[in-house]
């Protein structure tokens, strides 16, 4: 089966890529193994899209919808290996097919580092984050904890002390992997405390969060922090498993691209979340996807 352009992934990117290809009339087969949205489908509410107020599964529905309204088809189907053909075709292989096609779009995201503690499956998107610019905004003049020790950790405490009443800082150690300067700046700041050797035990609450029960490393012994918000800085791994051997990667596994979308191998394309990119959100996630279908349909 032929198509001019194929998209692997089904979130913001790869939606918004799907619209600007079907417009551009080429011939887009959209892979996703679990239905569209990706991530999108774990926020709750979203007022960081211009233009938009509401769930994120609401979000999802309204570009899925306008994407097929421009020819997309889309497939729910695993996508098991991508290969190059012979001639510079792209070759897809599912669990059912093999697809061919001019350029692929590699759009599979990023998934957070999960702590793998009891009640954060459970409340995953009522209270537990795994992005404070996302969802920060919500915990207004609330008590928060962010989880972790690196950059990132410290980067999501420091902004979201801007609106927060308190901010803690929990690590499970008692050295830090951030920069030494971002880690003077934060402990200097009256409304974030640290905790070290502590770890999450359990998230509690019913049908929120409620408290952190921490286990101290050395001691064992055992707290209940009270806590709105949790959210969980342990790192993001990009999803670059179909592509990790033939493409180029930076050091922390993201697909490396031009401001084009390229990667380092002819006809094909990363968007969103998986690619180096300094800021990801939905917005940005969408224009990649333009980009991408953009230089695509002035080759094709």
């Amino acid at each position: 089966m032929d198509y001019d352009v194929i998209i692997i992934g089904a979130g913001p990117s790869g939606l918004n890529a799907a619209l600007y290809c079907g417009r551009a009339n080429l011939k887009t087969l959209v892979l996703e193994s679990q239905g569209p949205g990706g991530q999108l489908n774990y926020t709750s509410d979203i007022d960081n899209y211009i233009g938009f107020s509401g769930s994120g599964a609401s979000l999802t529905g309204a570009m899925y919808n306008q994407a097929q309204k421009f020819g997309a088809d889309f497939k729910t189907e695993k996508v098991l290996e991508v290969s190059l053909g012979r001639n510079g075709e792209k070759i897809v292989t599912t669990r059912r097919n093999n697809y061919s096609a001019k350029a692929i779009i590699i759009s599979t995201g990023a998934s957070p580092r999960l702590l793998n503690t009891d009640g954060e499956e459970r409340l995953k998107g009522a209270g537990v984050s795994y992005c404070a610019t996302c969802d920060g905004a919500f915990y207004k003049d609330k008590i928060v904890s962010v989880i972790g020790g690196g950059n990132t950790a410290f980067e999501e405490a420091e902004y979201l002390s801007r609106f927060c009443e308190h901010v803690y800082l929990i690590h499970r150690r008692d050295t830090f992997r951030a920069s030494a300067s971002l880690i003077q700046r934060v402990k200097q700041n009256k409304k974030i405390t640290i905790l070290t050797n502590e770890s999450v035990e359990k998230i509690q609450g019913e049908t929120s969060v409620k408290s952190l029960v921490l286990k101290h490393t050395l001691s064992s012994r055992i707290s209940v922090l009270e806590t709105s918000g949790v959210f969980i800085a342990a790192g993001r791994l990009p999803n670059n498993q179909l592509v990790k051997d033939f493409v180029k990667l930076d050091k922390n596994g993201y697909i490396v691209t031009d401001q084009n979308m390229r990667t380092s191998v002819n006809g094909i394309y990363a968007v969103g979340d998986v690619r180096n990119t300094p800021l990801r959100q939905i917005i940005t996630a969408c224009a990649d996807g333009a980009i991408a279908a953009n230089d695509i349909s002035t080759l094709i």
